[in-house]
C-alpha cells in the first residue's frame, strides 16, 4: 500500500522502496532497482533517470534546486514534495519521509566524494531505517544488530566504522571478536568470506559493504526479519 501525505511519512509502502539519486546511475541501475521493487521515490534531481526512462516516481522529494523545470513539468503536482531547509541533504529529506521494511537505493555513490561522505553520515544518522544502497562494484548498508549473509567463500566484507563499535562474526577470515573498530582508530577493510558470514554488533555506527553481486542476499536477510533494527535516535 502507497500513502501520500503532506505532513511527517510521505510515502509509507509494505514492500521495499526504490530510492533514486542524482548521482552515477550505471546503464544496469534502473531496472535492478525497478524489477525488485513497487514503489519508486526521487530524491530532487534522481528524478530525471526515472522520468527519462517512462517511470514516474511516485514522489519527488528534497529542495528542488537540482530538479530541472522540464523534468518538474511531467510530474504531477500532487508527486512533488519539497522540503525547502538546506542544512540537509535530499538523501536525508527522503529517507526521513518514507516508511518501508527497506529502501534500496541508486544514485547516491560514486562521483563527488563529499556527497558520498554526507550519504554515508545519513545512513548512520537513520539508524532504524533499513537501507541498501549499491554503487558500481559494491552494496553499502549500516549493520542492523544481527545479520546473516549466504556470500561466496574469498568474497570481500568491509566493516567500516562511524563510531565506536565492537562485535562478533562467524564466516570472516579475520575475526571482529575483541577488536574495538573506530573511525581514528582500526577499522575492517578487505576482510574476507569463508562461508556464510554472521555478524552480531553491540551498537550502531558500522557500515558494511560487500559485492554487488550479494544484493539480493543482502535484501532477503533485511526482509526476512531476522535482522532487527536499532531504535530511533533521540531527539
Amino acid at each position: 500500500m502507497v500513502n501520500l501525505r503532506k505532513n511527517g511519512t510521505i510515502i509509507r509502502s509494505n514492500g521495499p522502496i526504490g530510492l533514486f539519486g542524482g548521482g552515477q546511475i550505471g546503464p544496469d541501475d534502473l531496472n535492478l532497482v525497478l524489477n525488485r521493487v513497487t514503489t519508486v521515490v526521487a530524491a530532487d534531481g534522481g528524478a530525471a533517470v526515472l522520468v527519462d526512462s517512462g517511470r514516474l516516481p511516485d514522489a519527488v522529494i528534497g529542495d528542488f534546486d537540482s530538479l530541472e523545470s522540464t523534468i518538474k513539468d511531467r510530474i504531477p503536482d500532487d508527486r512533488l514534495f519539497p522540503i525547502r531547509e538546506q542544512d540537509s541533504t535530499d538523501f536525508d529529506k527522503a529517507l526521513r519521509s518514507v516508511q518501508a521494511p527497506l529502501v534500496l537505493g541508486a544514485g547516491f555513490l560514486g562521483r563527488r566524494l563529499d556527497h558520498q561522505l554526507a550519504v554515508l553520515n545519513t545512513l548512520v544518522t537513520y539508524q532504524d531505517r533499513a537501507c541498501v544502497l549499491f554503487g558500481e562494484h559494491e552494496v553499502v548498508f549500516h549493520a542492523p544488530p544481527k545479520i546473516s549473509l549466504a556470500i561466496a567463500p574469498g568474497d570481500i566484507v568491509s566493516l567500516f566504522p562511524l563510531a565506536r563499535v565492537t562485535g562478533r562474526s562467524n564466516g570472516l577470515e579475520w575475526p571482529i571478536e575483541d577488536l574495538i573498530l573506530e573511525p581514528n582508530g582500526k577499522v575492517g577493510t578487505s576482510n574476507r568470506a569463508l562461508s556464510e558470514v554472521e555478524l552480531h554488533i553491540d551498537g550502531p555506527g558500522l557500515l558494511v559493504m560487500v559485492p554487488r553481486n550479494a544484493l539480493d542476499q543482502v535484501m532477503q536477510a533485511f526482509l526476512s526479519g531476522q535482522t532487527g533494527l536499532w531504535p530511533a535516535r533521540a531527539g
